[in-house]
């Protein structure tokens, strides 16, 4: 077996094998070295065994990670891979083997092991579809339906769609595709950025890998073998967005005790019927142990309460009923030579639910939907059902994803489009609609113009604020007037250098405050006693701050002056208000699950609905903690005209080279040049 490792000027791994099975092995070697810290944590967090290490701050995820039976469903989905796909399960324990081997090596490198006293454990072949699983099992964005189900509870049905929009709980992207037709080569290019927690190590990783079957370029998912989401294989480049597909139900459950310890639930048919209980133990440092109740009903594992609870909720999720992660679409899409290849591997891809973009050098397109959608009624799509209520039960899936025809320019930013059928709330259309607008303002298009585009500030949902702001009357005081004036006469760019950014930016907090303090609104602010980790789905102060245009434009709300609401902001903020600029208090903020080194973070342009979405938390916070985890360019032209960049490095180590080397790149908006010409690589070492 022969492997040879190369790293880029950006220390970015560049792997070269003679067999897809070597190579797998190579991807987990390398990445377990440059990542040892952030795989074990991803390891841990699916079993639910991170609080043995970071303290009872991570019970609650435990809790929930243990109850969803994330580890069991990993088991599950293998064993059943080995049975349908022998040769990407092969494919897959490569992988572990290879992170095995390199976890010792990775481990002395990050400190954080020292820091915590955690020893590198061992990677089984299950566990890369426990880290794809613990990864992506909020992106369907279930817990929303506990909060729909509040606010109906509350203020009604109709108040569901005030509130109905994406929020930093989702995980989105941009994406477009420029068709041959509209660029300077003839050949298309695919753009965007997906948008998530930054996170320190970031959750892309930059990396080549080639053997005699394919030679491909990309952003892997650490601790994921292959490159999944955003590829490019000199022949046809793909990428994905969050579909904002709805695909998790969520039942409440009526639980009695049976006989000694077990439990029954009521079924649709009005039988009792046994569900499965166990206990478990979760152990926490520096604290004792936490008991865990275990309980399945027929719709799927108990996530919120037990027999006895005044509520009982069981979370029914695709992977756990028909034990397919989609791992399949991995080998293909690694081999594929056109987008008809493409298409053909993401007709095996199971979840997140994701819209495709892909062009190959032939001029071939693609955009579609891809993933498994259950058929069920539309009350499961929007609130809690109830299980022993007939017609709630899972009627196969949803067979034909939507593909949509070619397009000269096709662009997907998480709204309402092809995956309309399955989702219910969408991304306002601001982002997808400015791409397209940029996009319109130039004949032909070059790999090197697509910065413009990823780092563009305009903010379109500030008009709704603006819109109150220009209707208010004289008798604001003299400091108030001079701010407004300020606002009105602001450009409505989310520039880190701009001063009427961030007093707007005041402005819409103190509204957000306001309005989410109202008594009409307050009602909302006690959520159920639901587990501490659904509780940013349902804290009103961020529901209220990303359905702010929404809820300045419906025709009425709850009898809210908001006229006078908008007005006493103004008033909030003008009365110390001291200029300063956005990016003063717009700073980036990564997620650390230890902090072992403090770092002055840069502050940043752009916000929630800009295309360059760097996410804050109105009415709580200016810091950004969701935004482009990548920014990539797919040339079909030419591949190493290809573009690049992640916030932080390629590696993981706090302190090494390249950890944070392309932070400023990442901020400033400038690209790194793919480089795939082993002659101008450096090799690391040659192993046999």
């Amino acid at each position: 077996m022969t492997v040879e490792i190369y790293r880029d000027a950006w220390g970015i791994p560049h792997l070269r094998a003679d067999s897809a099975l070597a190579l797998a092995r190579a991807q987990g070697r390398v990445t377990a070295v440059d990542r040892a810290w952030q795989l074990e944590v991803e390891r841990h967090r699916f079993q639910g065994t991170s609080a043995g290490f970071l303290g009872a701050e991570a019970v609650a995820w435990d809790r929930f990670a243990r109850q969803a039976r994330l580890d069991d469903t990993a088991r599950r989905c293998f064993a059943a891979l080995e049975r349908r796909d022998p040769e990407t399960a092969a494919w897959v324990v490569s992988y572990a083997d290879g992170v095995n081997e390199g976890l010792v090596e990775g481990g002395r490198r990050a400190v954080e092991f020292a820091e915590t006293g955690l020893v590198p454990g061992r990677w089984e072949p299950w566990t890369p579809l426990g880290v794809w699983l613990g990864t992506h099992i909020l992106f369907a964005g279930f817990p929303a339906k506990l909060w729909r189900e509040q606010v109906m509870r509350r203020l009604g049905a109709e108040a569901v769609e005030l509130f109905a929009t994406d929020g930093p709980g989702t995980s989105g992207s941009n994406g477009w595709l420029v068709s041959g037709a509209r660029t300077v080569t003839g050949h298309a290019l695919i753009g965007g950025d997906p948008h998530r927690f930054i996170e320190d190590p970031g959750v892309y990783q930059q990396i080549h890998l080639a053997c005699p079957e394919f030679d491909v370029v990309g952003l892997a998912v650490p601790g994921v073998p292959g490159i999944a989401h955003f590829g490019h294989t000199g022949h046809v480049a793909w990428a994905i967005t969050n579909a904002m597909a709805d695909y998790q139900d969520l039942y409440r459950e009526r639980l009695r005790q049976g006989g000694s310890s077990s439990v029954e639930a009521l079924g649709p048919d009005g039988t009792w019927r046994s569900a499965a209980r166990h206990v478990e133990r979760v152990e926490v440092a520096g604290g004792s142990s936490v008991e865990v109740e275990v309980i399945e009903t027929e719709r799927g594992p108990v996530i919120i309460g037990g027999v006895g609870a005044e509520e009982s909720i069981s979370l029914r999720y695709p992977p756990r009923v028909t034990e397919d992660l989609g791992f399949s679409a991995l080998l293909p899409l690694l081999r594929a030579r056109q987008v008809a290849d493409v298409d053909r591997a993401f007709d095996l891809w199971a979840e997140p639910v994701n819209v495709v973009q892909a062009a190959d050098t032939a001029g071939g397109l693609l955009h579609r939907v891809a993933g498994r959608v259950p058929v069920r009624s539309a009350d499961n799509r929007t609130r809690i059902v109830d299980a022993w209520e007939p017609g709630r039960e899972w009627r196969g899936r949803h067979d034909e994803m939507p593909h949509a025809a070619g397009a000269e320019i096709a662009v997907m930013a998480n709204q309402r489009g092809l995956a309309t059928p399955f989702g219910v709330e969408f991304a306002a259309p601001h982002r997808a609609a400015r791409i397209q607008e940029l996009l319109h303002t130039q004949a032909k298009w070059a790999a090197g113009d697509m910065a413009a585009l990823h780092m563009d500030t305009h903010l379109a949902s500030a008009g709704a604020l603006l819109d109150h702001l220009a209707a208010l009357g004289e008798e604001l005081s003299p400091s108030a007037v001079a701010l407004l004036d300020q606002l009105l006469g602001w450009d409505r760019h989310m520039d880190a250098e701009s001063v009427g950014a961030a007093a707007f930016a005041a402005v819409r907090s103190a509204v957000v405050r306001r309005l989410a303090a109202h008594p009409a609104l307050a009602v909302l602010a006690d959520p159920p006693p639901y587990p501490e980790i659904f509780l940013p789905w349902l804290a009103l102060t961020p529901r209220v701050a990303f359905a702010l245009e929404s809820l300045l434009r419906a025709e009425e709300l709850y009898g809210i002056d908001r006229a006078a609401v908008v007005g006493a902001a103004v008033e909030d903020v003008a009365a110390d208000w001291t200029p300063r600029t956005w990016g003063e208090t717009h700073r980036l903020a990564p997620w650390r699950a230890v902090a072992v080194t403090s770092y002055d973070e840069p502050g940043l342009s752009g916000d929630h609905d800009c295309v360059l979405c760097t996410s804050a938390v109105p009415g709580l916070s200016d810091l950004s903690v969701r935004g482009p985890a990548a920014r990539y360019v797919w040339d079909l032209a030419d591949r190493d005209q290809s573009l690049w960049v992640v916030p932080l490095g390629a590696d993981g180590v706090p302190g090494a080279v390249h950890h944070r080397d392309q932070l400023p790149l990442w901020v400033k908006g400038d690209l790194v040049r793919v480089t795939t010409d082993w002659n101008v690589l450096t090799k690391e070492n040659h192993a046999d």
